[in-house]
């Protein structure tokens, strides 16, 4: 019974601010899929990750050769790449809302204009429903927008932190 009052509330609110609601839905879930995912990786498989580079570098004969800072460069280079991997994708996803937010504005205007030419402006009733689809829209992308931007600077920092941990780490001699 739940289950169903909530897929019916989602559907009024999709009906009220129209398809690109959809949309927005369908970025906002891939965003949060991916920010779970950074959120999994740098919990469980970046510490062992970090490790197994420290171990590689521990292996090392010496550690004041050019031989060995291109390994040391190579090795931070693995762990900054693994560690931001799917960051950009979730950055590009937040900007990706507001302007999924701004096409349901426009179809929205674009229904009160309509309602506007064929009943001109004695319908009020009719142009609430476009105003509706121009605005929830609006505020949809907003909302996931901030959501994920919070999120995705947090997800930055701390790959960059941990980069600058483990070169830290890998003294040279």
């Amino acid at each position: 019974m739940l289950l169903s009052e909530a897929v019916e509330a989602v559907r009024a609110f999709v009906d009220r601010g129209g398809d690109v609601l959809l949309a927005i839905g369908a970025v906002t879930f891939l965003m949060w899929t991916l920010i779970l995912e950074r959120l999994w990786y740098f919990r469980r498989v970046a510490p062992r990750e970090a490790k197994r580079v420290w171990e590689i570098w521990a292996a090392e004969p010496e550690h004041s050769s050019w031989h060995a800072d291109q390994i040391r460069r190579l090795l931070v280079s693995e762990v900054r790449s693994n560690l931001g991997e799917s960051i950009l994708m979730i950055r590009t996803l937040v900007a990706l809302c507001p302007l999924l937010g701004l096409l349901g504005t426009v179809t929205g205007m674009i229904e009160v204009f309509d309602v506007m030419a064929i009943s001109g402006n004695g319908n009020t009733r009719a142009m609430a429903s476009g105003v509706s689809r121009a605005t929830i829209p609006t505020m949809a992308g907003m909302v996931a927008a901030l959501s994920g931007l919070a999120l995705s600077i947090q997800l930055d920092r701390f790959a960059q932190h941990e980069t600058e941990r483990v070169a830290d780490r890998l003294t040279r001699d």
